[in-house]
């Protein structure tokens, strides 16, 4: 089988949350690059694949696709017997909620603190104290929530590892990396979550490959 072909940037959140997938899947795949900072993204031959513009997207064959999570749900059940099983055998509402929350809870309120705190200084800019401090307090809120669920689970939708705890796990990376780390590292039960998550080999695999631009883990705070 020809490797997939995953479009986008190998640093982005959102290339890393499909990469972390496919590792899981023992797929082989290769990332072509798209340069956001050129603005390749809006190039026709891009447009082709996205038209909407953005990273990532997806070639397996004769399927095009694009939005992470539904590349990730592709994967996850196309490949379903290869790799890591990431869907329960029978219907689970447990994973169906999870992957919601994570795209409607977790998500909108992460990413602007790795924007603020992780991308803006990489690119030679200064967060904004105001957007931190409120989307710090919205992140605190939705821990709290995962805190008490995953007091009851071993993971997000129950005993096994799904595609529930692999669609966190890239934004969960890159939060780990700013001075907010502490916001999961001060919750037992997330914190032992993310520390099992995170050692997994294919995750380890993922992030390998993500070139070495990313500052050292700083002092949580």
């Amino acid at each position: 089988m020809a490797p997939l072909k995953l479009y986008g940037m190998a640093m982005s959140p959102n290339v890393v949350r499909v990469t972390t997938v496919l590792n899981e899947k023992g797929l082989d795949f290769e990332i072509v690059p798209v340069d956001l900072r050129t603005g390749a993204q809006k190039q026709p031959e891009f447009l082709a694949l996205n038209p909407f513009g953005q990273i990532p997207a997806l070639v397996d064959g004769d399927e095009v696709l694009y939005e992470s999570r539904a590349i990730n749900r592709y994967i996850a059940s196309k490949y379903k017997s290869e790799g890591t099983g990431l869907l329960p055998a029978t219907p689970s509402a447990k994973l169906e909620v999870w992957l919601e929350v994570e795209s409607h809870h977790f998500y909108p309120n992460v990413s602007p603190l790795v924007l603020q705190l992780l991308v803006k200084p990489m690119m030679g800019g200064a967060p904004d104290p105001v957007v931190v401090d409120k989307y710090t307090h919205l992140l605190a809120k939705v821990l709290d929530i995962y805190e008490d669920h995953l007091s009851k689970n071993k993971y997000l939708a129950g005993d096994e590892f799904s595609l529930a705890d692999a669609n966190h796990m890239s934004y969960l990376l890159f939060l780990s990396k700013t001075p907010k780390a502490g916001l999961v590292d001060e919750r037992p039960h997330v914190k032992a979550w993310w520390e099992d998550i995170a050692a997994r080999p294919a995750f380890k695999k993922t992030v390998a490959a993500i070139p070495d631009h990313l500052p050292p883990l700083p002092s949580a705070s």
